[in-house]
């Protein structure tokens, strides 16, 4: 019997032992199950074609054909009439530690690596993940697109529509005041804002639900470290 008896227990302490691994493994695996499933580093944007002549870099597939083709047709106009080209990237997500901005940096960087490349070239960057953009402007091309306008086009006439969900509308619209403010036609100025009363959602954030679905699975775990060891105990008792 005090054979039996050392087996079972010797049996438990493995069981719990295991139990406890994969209960640390749980933990310390959470902040990973929030990561983006979509991380974007500056290496992913391909270079610019010799030509020059693409104007929208769509990595977050957001835009319908239509959309990119009017953009671009845009672009080239506002280059050919002025000398300033206008690009945008979308993207949708990046690694932790980096900005939308920082990213934009880049981005401008290895895209026009001197000061006489960048002079002439503003850069649109928007990140789904943080639903942020970003601008980087050469010193002539913001002397034609101050920086308060330029930041209006980012964040209103482009986070506007975005908040109700019409990326295509969003993009569009921000292409058509860079092209009317840098072509010296009136500013058209953003989009307007409707007073619209949101309720408040009582559905769980995706985050929140990882979160929570990882707390059940942590308490199961702990139950059964407890539970079936007693429950082996009283059955070896009973044999």
């Amino acid at each position: 019997m005090n054979v039996q008896l050392d087996r079972l227990w010797d049996w438990q302490r493995q069981l719990q032992r295991g139990l406890l691994i994969v209960i640390l493994t749980v933990l310390v695996g959470l902040p990973l199950w929030a990561a983006p499933a979509w991380a974007t580093v500056v290496e992913d944007i391909p270079n610019l074609s010799a030509s020059r002549s693409t104007w929208v870099k769509d990595q977050g597939d957001f835009l319908s054909i239509a959309t990119e083709r009017s953009i671009n047709k845009t672009f080239s106009q506002v280059s050919r009439q002025t000398g300033i080209e206008v690009r945008i990237v979308t993207i949708r997500g990046l690694n932790y530690g980096e900005t939308p901005e920082t990213f934009a940096n880049k981005l401008f960087e290895q895209w026009f690596p001197s000061p006489e490349a960048q002079a002439n070239q503003v850069l649109l960057v928007y990140d789904a993940r943080t639903n942020v953009p970003a601008i980087a402007l050469g010193e002539k091309a913001l002397t034609a697109l101050p920086d308060e306008i330029s930041r209006s086009i980012a964040f209103e006439n482009l986070l506007i529509p975005i908040r109700k969900g019409n990326y295509n509308e969003a993009f569009l619209g921000a292409s058509q005041r860079f092209a009317a403010v840098l072509t010296g036609e009136p500013d058209p100025g953003p989009p307007t804002v409707e007073a619209v009363v949101v309720p408040e959602s009582n559905f769980p954030t995706a985050e929140e639900t990882n979160i929570a679905s990882s707390s059940v699975i942590v308490i199961v775990l702990l139950v059964l470290a407890t539970a079936v060891p007693m429950l082996t105990y009283f059955y070896f008792q009973r044999s």
